[in-house]
């Protein structure tokens, strides 16, 4: 599905223009503290004129029909574009935990790394995460790997998601 990039968008957003709008899709989870799942998401990227994007990441239980059957997972945030294809991520769980991210834009691929996790003293105990986001032949793939609860970084999450 073809997008179109509006005249309100900020300049310092073109890096990231091919993230705007919603993505819905399947993904896949795994990680040593729980069982193997798979999971409905869906990803809206907006902007108002500044120059940030606004994120929504919500995740839930898919019936065999592909209908939504329950929530899982949410996280909002925002992306902000820096010079040198430098990108800062602000992102906020309502588990209680809270996350700022560093990474770097190559074209439609984005890889970013966690440098600060804060959390509530009642959130999971997560210390680290590695992410990768990249337009793959009109797709957004994407793969979250994660240290947590004692663990060392390893995968936890991936997907791939349409544009809606």
């Amino acid at each position: 599905m073809a997008f179109e990039i509006t005249q309100d968008l900020h300049p310092d957003l073109m890096p990231l223009a091919w993230l705007l709008g919603r993505w819905e899709g399947r993904g896949h989870g795994d990680y040593p503290t729980i069982e193997k799942f798979e999971f409905g998401q869906q990803i809206d990227f907006s902007h108002n004129g500044k120059p940030f994007l606004h994120y929504v990441s919500q995740t839930f239980v898919v019936g065999e029909d592909g209908k939504r059957e329950r929530p899982l997972a949410l996280e909002t945030g925002f992306w902000r574009p820096k010079p040198d294809n430098k990108l800062e991520v602000i992102l906020a769980h309502p588990t209680g935990f809270a996350e700022i991210w560093y990474g770097e834009i190559e074209g439609a691929k984005i890889e970013m790394r966690t440098d600060v996790v804060a959390r509530t003293e009642t959130a999971k105990e997560v210390t680290a995460g590695h992410r990768l986001y990249g337009l793959v032949k009109g797709e957004l793939m994407w793969a979250y790997d994660m240290a947590a609860e004692g663990n060392p970084l390893q995968p936890h999450l991936w997907a791939t998601l349409v544009r809606s």
